[in-house]
């Protein structure tokens, strides 16, 4: 496996793995937990998909089997900011605003969003594998940009694997039960540190410039 990093303007430099990675999103997303979110046949995007965004995805012989979305705190995008954000100021009706213990909007801290692994990646080491790839890349996107903090909304069994992984994740956000998938989620947060999870990442990518001043 391998990983790379990338924005929309650099995507042409990976061939179809963008767009591979909007299909694997749609097949869990939407055909496997059942998400009321924008998608047709093939695809899911929403309005967090823009110019502002950075990828991490994980390539196995060419093929996308994982990857995540991250953008900085500091994001505007149109009348959106990030999804977090957006939530906490009542846009996003199916994540309660109570998920947010207080506004966060700061170059400091980068949100990941839409974390996903193939269904084709099947052992227990593989997908502890393809996890720590995406992670790492997000920390790489993050650190470059002069963040020292990653959150996401996820599941809560996220926090144990990444621990396993190495990576230092703690909630920060009273859990909730999404009643359309059945799943507790809670916000997680975790530093940016650049370290050597097993296995160590494999590939080169060019160097990100700094986001919407002072955006996962």
């Amino acid at each position: 496996m391998e990983n790379v990093t990338f924005n929309l303007a650099q995507l042409h430099q990976h061939g179809s793995a963008f767009y591979d990675f909007l299909a694997l999103r749609k097949r869990f997303f939407v055909d496997n937990l059942g998400w009321d979110i924008p998608h047709d046949d093939e695809v899911e995007m929403d309005q967090y998909d823009n110019p502002r965004a950075w990828y991490s995805l994980v390539l196995k012989d060419g093929e996308v089997v994982g990857g995540a979305r991250a953008m900085a705190t500091t994001t505007q995008w149109g009348s959106h900011s990030y999804m977090l954000r957006d939530a906490l100021k009542g846009k996003l009706i199916d994540i309660p605003a109570s998920v947010m213990q207080a506004d966060v909007c700061t170059k400091d801290v980068w949100e990941c969003t839409r974390l996903v692994i193939s269904d084709e990646v099947t052992t227990h080491a593989a997908r502890s594998t393809c996890l720590s790839l995406i992670v790492q890349g997000l920390i790489d996107v993050a650190a470059d940009a002069g963040a020292n903090r990653l959150m996401s909304l996820s599941p809560l069994a996220l926090m144990r694997a990444l621990r396993q992984l190495g990576f230092g994740a703690e909630r920060i956000g009273d859990p909730y039960l999404n009643d359309g998938d059945g799943r507790r989620y809670a916000v997680l947060a975790m530093p940016v540190e650049r370290h050597t999870p097993m296995p160590p990442k494999t590939t080169h990518r060019p160097q990100p410039a700094m986001v919407h001043a002072p955006s996962v």
